[in-house]
């Protein structure tokens, strides 16, 4: 996996020319769509799960902090084998952050020069599946990194911010 994806990040940034900044952006969307498509697989391992079951066989979260356990605890484990500390929440409780130790995307991983250090943020595909994820389940929210060890930060810090709860929508034109 690890190779895989160092190839398309390698690939963007060839096909972008060293823009980071568009390499960073069609990372986000790719994680997205990828985002809009795992949470079904997601749903059918946990709603079976007896871990997830409530009295009605599934159980959804009543809170954003519930959320920030599962998409750690649950969601990082069943699909990269890691598990993200959940810290620095704001007061207001709608910011949290997920501190990955270890980045099996990471791997083995050096950016080509200082600029891409300062601008590049390779795993930016987690960004986009965590918005893409949450948003089939009615939550908006902004997923981005704060830092990164391959820019030399001491610790990979992935912000997630709740916007809103998106409220089902009749599509224009149906009644």
């Amino acid at each position: 996996m690890t190779l895989t994806y160092g190839s398309v990040v390698s690939q963007l940034c060839r096909d972008y020319e060293g823009n980071y900044s568009l390499v960073n952006k069609q990372l986000h969307k790719m994680g997205y769509n990828i985002g809009l498509r795992l949470i079904e697989d997601f749903l059918a391992k946990t709603t079976t799960s007896p871990a997830f079951s409530g009295p009605s066989g599934s159980r959804r979260c009543t809170n954003f902090k519930e959320t920030a356990e599962v998409i750690s605890k649950v969601g990082f484990k069943m699909f990269l084998n890691i598990t993200p500390a959940v810290e620095n929440w704001t007061a207001d409780g709608k910011q949290f952050s997920l501190l990955l130790d270890e980045n099996p995307l990471a791997e083995f991983v050096e950016l080509p020069d200082d600029r891409a250090m300062r601008e590049l943020w390779y795993s930016n595909i987690l960004a986009g599946v965590i918005k893409g994820a949450l948003e089939m389940v009615q939550l908006e929210v902004d997923a981005f990194f704060v830092s990164d060890v391959l820019q030399g930060a001491p610790t990979t810090e992935l912000r997630v911010r709740f916007v809103k709860v998106l409220e089902d929508e009749i599509p224009a034109g149906e009644d």
